[in-house]
């Protein structure tokens, strides 16, 4: 807190609450209660444009992106050719207003895979469009990304813009330029921490502008914007299960195993790289191991990565990635589990059995889910 002159201190390292936890939990509270402001233009992003533009990002990720109207924004994966993971993205078919048909697509990833989702687009490109035309351009130093969200995200949003921004005009998936201040910028109604929110990509030149401009709105209305950083993203992406590629799944799992098989449109025209092999898991009954979300039922313990989990007294997995969520009021993490069988995992078996998780060498009783364990029915993003 600048304002209050005070000197930001990490404190001792522990494994136990640091000195900093409840700001952390602050954060954390006014993401799920007000609306928060959150730095994200480190992302990876990619312009896709061209004729065959469309035609190649159909065939190189999971779902139909192609053939979705203009302003849409779709969740989606690539996948190798034998069926696992490479890439955890979203692309964008742009709105109208970027150069029309030329527009083209705005494909975000994480930073940490960066080159790597750039080399899987240019060399799709090439093997998917060799007498076609497309291009991928890296664009990620090119915008800012300023993340607003939280239930009062939409409010701050109206009184940032002349743009109707209400549910209707703006509902979620959706994408479209809009003013704030002096500068023009796309908008997308996206979330990754399970709340109502917008990702807003602004050039470069114009995002201290857009950020003072955010700043000073909310603190003259009754917004509660408060900044909130990557612990906070960690915490609240981690009680919705959000995936984030290279910490709790990577290009050893496969579609099915980690939950995302509602991405993939097996009915597109071409298919997509990677279909084959996933249709035949599907069809085998499905994996035989399956990303669980996994939270321990006493308070007080934290969850990091690499704890050994237990069902009914059997070792079955480790979790891959955790934090502590506040909203749930437990340390929650991410699992891979597998029973130890060819037999394919089923849902029920997650459901049922004794959940135990290994902390420091003592074991907690914990629950396994296959669902969300915050706002599964997404009513809290479709607000």
């Amino acid at each position: 807190d600048r304002s209050a002159g005070e000197k930001p201190e990490a404190g001792p390292l522990t494994w136990g609450r640091p000195s900093w936890f409840s700001r952390w939990a602050a954060e954390h509270k006014a993401c799920r209660e007000a609306c928060v402001l959150i730095d994200m233009s480190f992302m990876s992003k990619f312009r896709v444009q061209g004729p065959d533009a469309g035609a190649v990002l159909d065939r190189l990720v999971t779902s139909r992106v192609g053939a979705v109207p203009a302003g849409v924004i779709t969740y989606t994966q690539m996948l190798s050719e034998r069926g696992t993971l490479e890439a955890d993205l979203t692309v964008t078919k742009l709105p109208d207003g970027a150069g029309g048909a030329a527009g083209g697509f705005m494909v975000v990833a994480t930073d940490t895979a960066h080159r790597h989702v750039e080399a899987l687009l240019q060399r799709g490109i090439e093997r998917e469009a060799p007498k076609g035309f497309a291009v991928v351009t890296d664009v990620t130093g090119a915008y800012a990304q300023i993340n607003l969200q939280g239930p009062k995200s939409r409010q701050l949003l109206s009184a940032l813009t002349s743009c109707d921004v209400s549910d209707s005009a703006f509902p979620f998936r959706s994408a479209c330029y809009i003013d704030i201040g002096c500068a023009r910028l796309l908008a997308t109604r996206i979330t990754y921490v399970g709340e109502l929110g917008f990702e807003l990509f602004v050039p470069v030149e114009a995002a201290a502008h857009v950020y003072e401009t955010i700043v000073s709105t909310a603190e003259a209305g009754d917004h509660g914007l408060v900044h909130a950083g990557l612990k906070a993203l960690g915490s609240l992406r981690m009680e919705k299960g959000y995936r984030d590629y290279g910490h709790d799944m990577d290009n050893l799992d496969t579609l099915l195993e980690a939950g995302l098989g509602f991405t993939a449109d097996f009915e597109k025209p071409g298919g997509f790289v990677g279909m084959e092999p996933t249709l035949a898991q599907k069809a085998s009954g499905g994996p035989t191991r399956r990303l669980v979300q996994v939270a321990l039922e006493d308070p007080q313990p934290l969850m990091y990565h690499g704890e050994v989990i237990y069902r009914d007294g059997v070792i079955v997995g480790d979790v891959r990635a955790a934090s502590y969520g506040h909203t749930l009021g437990c340390a929650v993490g991410l699992a891979m589990v597998d029973r130890g069988t060819a037999e394919p995992l089923p849902a029920r078996w997650v459901s049922s059995g004794t959940w135990e998780v290994d902390v420091a060498g003592k074991r907690y009783p914990a629950r396994a889910s296959l669902r969300p364990m915050f706002d599964p029915k997404n009513e809290k993003i479709k607000s």
